[in-house]
């Protein structure tokens, strides 16, 4: 595509060189830069973007696009490589990207979905709904992307980076998807990576303490913020009645026309007369006027609103009882609520809960029904909120019967330091406890002391298959993990 093509719509850019030259790609990675690329710097948290612009002409780039604010004095660039300075480069990226992609986002139907918890199951409920109704659909997550069920590969994080978005919507609209589901973070909206994103919905489950760190939201207000930028980007928005920030958001969000979901206050879907077990939940909604009983196979009444998003949405999109009532009796979500299946008919379950409120919860849940001891085996992560350790240790030490403190993506940081910081909030309860450094032996120690009337909790990893340790991802698959101590626990 022609380089002035591609700037369209950035504002205030200056130009030197050839602005007529034909661009091939568009990376903000030197590393995957080919000859004809147009290489993008952005400065992030670990790795400043223009510190690699003389790696990026090398590998063949035919343009570089510069920050205004960014020190470029000492790096040697070629006159034969046309220079674009802009006055935020991160923006300009996302532009960029929606212009080379050809602004695909406008050949479907796109639904994001924000808020602290339940985005994964969120998208996974309408897809499926979708699905069942015989659309082609797109999701885009935390997990993994996918068309249809053709994955695209496993995801870095939750909402892609503004070039592999572009560039994932692009391969939708080649393929003619008709829906995409997506998972839309406070990290991408407030760093702009969802710019230039046509939206048709969005969906506010909830909002809780989160993603408080020097590398993601100096405070609250800052993450509510990110993620209300969402519903100026929609026509329609669907939020959570329950959730105490849900009026700020409508009222803060005029262009975006609400309906709400709930199981407590008035709103346009509520939930009555609802049953939790140990392995479903169940409530009435009315849909098309009629009352109808919906049951689905992830227990906990966070499973209600998860259920309850889906069904607004997908009503909205046409959507009949029948169709949502066999669905999702029938869903599942990997790591969410996740069951795993083995010989010795334990109850073994791995959940992503990473904060106190989704810890809280799911503890709470399983609580409820399980005769015997609830035992909780969790950690947390390095270089991120380290205020909510203490509180996730403390939720566990009050609900768990038994808790083991271990690792969980230690990242930079020593396990031990995590440890002891979670711990102290423990420590202010009666709960037994144990700390174990290795997860995989503090994962065989909860599986050797629990019987059948009992269920192991093993909290953080959810659909991960992997640990972080220092700056290198480690293969580690909790599933795997278990069935290899159970097998040694058999003979």
């Amino acid at each position: 595509m022609e380089l002035k093509k591609i700037l369209k719509g950035i504002e205030n850019y200056k130009s030197k060189g050839d602005m007529d030259i034909d661009v091939l790609s568009i990376e903000d990675n030197s590393k995957n830069v080919k000859p004809g690329s147009l290489f993008v710097a952005v400065k992030g948290f670990d790795f400043d973007g223009h510190k690699f612009i003389e790696e990026a002409i090398e590998n063949g780039a035919r343009a570089v696009m510069i920050d205004i604010n960014s020190d470029v004095k000492n790096i040697k660039i070629s006159d034969e490589v046309t220079v674009i300075i802009v006055e935020n480069s991160r923006i300009a990226l996302a532009i960029a990207a929606c212009n080379f992609y050809g602004n695909s986002s406008k050949k479907f139907t796109v639904i994001g979905v924000t808020g602290t918890k339940g985005k994964t199951t969120t998208t996974y409920m309408i897809k499926s709904i979708l699905e069942k109704m015989g659309k082609k659909v797109g999701l885009i997550g935390t997990i993994s992307n996918y068309i249809g069920d053709d994955c695209l590969g496993d995801s870095n994080r939750t909402t892609p980076g503004s070039v592999e978005l572009q560039k994932t919507f692009y391969q939708m609209a080649k393929e003619k998807v008709e829906y995409v589901v997506m998972e839309v973070s406070s990290q991408s909206l407030k760093y702009n990576r969802v710019l230039g994103t046509f939206f048709d919905i969005g969906v506010f489950t909830n909002f809780y303490k989160d993603h408080i760190s020097a590398k993601e939201h100096e405070d609250m207000e800052d993450y509510f913020k990110s993620k209300e930028k969402l519903f100026a980007m929609c026509k329609t928005g669907f939020a959570n009645a329950d959730d105490f920030k849900t009026s700020r958001l409508i009222k803060e969000s005029p262009k975006c026309e609400f309906k709400t979901y709930g199981i407590d206050n008035t709103c346009d879907l509520l939930a009555k007369d609802v049953t939790i077990t140990n392995s479903t939940v169940d409530f009435k909604v009315k849909i098309d006027n009629k009352n109808e009983r919906i049951k689905v196979n992830i227990p906990g009444r966070f499973s209600v609103y998860n259920s309850l998003a889906a069904i607004s949405v997908c009503v909205s999109l046409g959507a009949n009882a029948d169709v949502i009532k066999e669905v999702m009796e029938h869903i599942e979500v990997p790591g969410r609520s996740e069951m795993v299946s083995n010989d010795l008919e334990l109850p073994i379950m791995i959940d992503y809960a990473h904060t106190p409120e989704s810890l809280e919860s799911i503890l709470q849940a399983v609580k409820t029904y399980t005769k015997g001891r609830v035992i909780c085996v969790f950690g947390c992560g390095g270089d991120r909120d380290k205020e909510k350790r203490p509180l996730m240790g403390e939720a566990s030490g009050r609900i768990a019967d038994f808790t083991i403190i271990t690792t969980d993506n230690p990242r930079t940081e020593k396990p031990e330091d995590i440890i002891a910081e979670i711990e102290e909030g423990t420590k202010k309860t009666k709960g037994k406890y144990k700390v174990i450094v290795d997860r995989t032996e503090a994962i065989k120690e909860a599986l050797k002391m629990m019987n059948k009337r009992d269920i192991v909790v093993l909290a953080g990893k959810g659909h991960e298959k992997y640990q972080e340790i220092g700056k290198e991802k480690i293969d580690y698959d909790e599933r795997v993990i278990v069935k290899e101590i159970l097998k040694e626990m058999k003979k």
